[in-house]
């Protein structure tokens, strides 16, 4: 072969080589699937760094360049296609609350968070949104407690939501001289106590911090114990299940061989006693038709089996599922409502005992009633 020839074929090869690693054209679908998965796995973390935002970026960067094809590929240890694929809503019709200009007097309300857009706008900001009806002369402002869903709500839609750090940074550099923080947690569980655990970093740093009551108030001593928050909440969301299921009463219902189940999270922390106490609530209340259960099944009769053999047992051959969760968010559409065969609709289906299974994917941020028990708890944090 001639030297020049040579030459041009070297060339040709060279420039081909280089295309090829530029262009990332020599993986194959996997490889590049497996690349953003990786990117995807390193922002499902609890915890924030300096680096968080570019990686989120970074991640989603990566995610766009995959064809369609590539992208069902996506398997990570939290990574899946859904990640970002997944249609929850229009991100755009929620407001962070993430701006400057607060003022000398402020209500931060802290939730755990939803990536769910439809929920985060409707179930968090509906409560947001009462509370700062309520008070017109406060500075409404947002912290979610998991860094996880607010890196995935970043990276997804390029919404940037304050943790509670952020929001208590933002505190103090704006000159907040009196701060109310609402927690939005169900009970005075393990968010609740990482919440105050951050708030005495910041003691001396605002004048006057206050904490309102979570949503079902003290836990209580043992199962028996209920309370007015307890009672109120027990009778708004079978209120707001009954409307939408078109019973006109929970006898109605009964007589239809109709039962409620609300499924909440569940926690091995010693709060998770107020399960059992909102199933003694409504039972106090003459609900008997209504049952509390958890995903987790803490305690260990609220398990779904334990809930699928508490209903058999009643005799009630119809059941709606209902999330006991301020957002109706990954716990309601997956772990309730999902096609997957641990899902709670799967599990009652499979058992062959009743003759419908429905579910209503509504979280109680967006109640009316139960956005007033917050606002009353703002005040009466207030009024300490």
């Amino acid at each position: 072969m001639k030297k020049s020839m040579k030459r041009t074929l070297w060339a040709f090869l060279t420039i081909a080589a280089l295309t090829l690693a530029l262009t990332g054209c020599g993986k194959s679908d996997q490889e590049k699937a497996d690349e953003v998965a990786d990117k995807i796995d390193a922002i499902y973390v609890q915890n924030w760094t300096k680096d968080t935002d570019k990686q989120c970026k970074e991640a989603k960067e990566a995610w766009d360049a995959l064809t369609d094809d590539q992208k069902e590929l996506v398997k990570g240890e939290n990574a899946d296609p859904d990640y970002f694929g997944r249609d929850t809503g229009d991100a755009s019709k929620d407001d962070p609350l993430n701006g400057d200009k607060i003022g000398d007097k402020e209500i931060l309300v802290v939730s755990f968070g939803t990536s769910f857009n439809d929920s985060r706008a409707k179930d968090v900001g509906g409560i947001e949104k009462a509370v700062q009806k309520a008070y017109p002369d406060w500075s409404v402002r947002r912290a979610f407690t998991a860094q996880i869903i607010i890196n995935h709500v970043l990276a997804r839609d390029d919404e940037s939501i304050d943790n509670v750090d952020q929001a208590l940074d933002r505190a103090v550099k704006n000159k907040v001289k009196t701060l109310v923080i609402q927690p939005t947690h169900l009970m005075h569980g393990a968010e609740y106590d990482e919440l105050m655990d951050s708030v005495k970093k910041y003691e001396g740093k605002i004048d006057t911090i206050k904490v309102a009551e979570p949503l079902l108030g003290e836990v209580g001593k043992n199962a028996k114990t209920v309370n007015s928050d307890k009672a109120a909440v027990a009778e708004d969301i079978t209120k707001a299940a009954l409307k939408e299921a078109k019973y006109d009463s929970l006898d109605a219902a009964a007589a239809d061989g109709t039962a409620f189940v609300f499924m909440g999270h569940g926690t091995s922390h010693t709060a998770k006693i107020s399960y059992s106490q909102m199933q003694n609530q409504m039972e106090d209340l003459g609900y008997k038709n209504v049952f509390i259960g958890t995903v987790e099944g803490e305690p260990e009769d609220t398990s779904c089996e334990a809930v699928i053999k508490k209903v058999e047992k009643a005799g009630y051959k119809k059941v709606i599922l209902r999330p006991l969760m301020v957002v109706a968010g990954d716990h309601a559409n997956n772990d309730m409502a999902g096609d997957d065969d641990d899902s709670w609709k799967s599990q009652f289906d499979a058992s062959k005992k009743f003759d419908s299974v429905d579910c209503q994917i509504s979280g109680m941020g967006r109640i009316p009633e139960i956005q007033q028990i917050y606002v009353q708890h703002i005040q009466d944090a207030m009024n300490k």
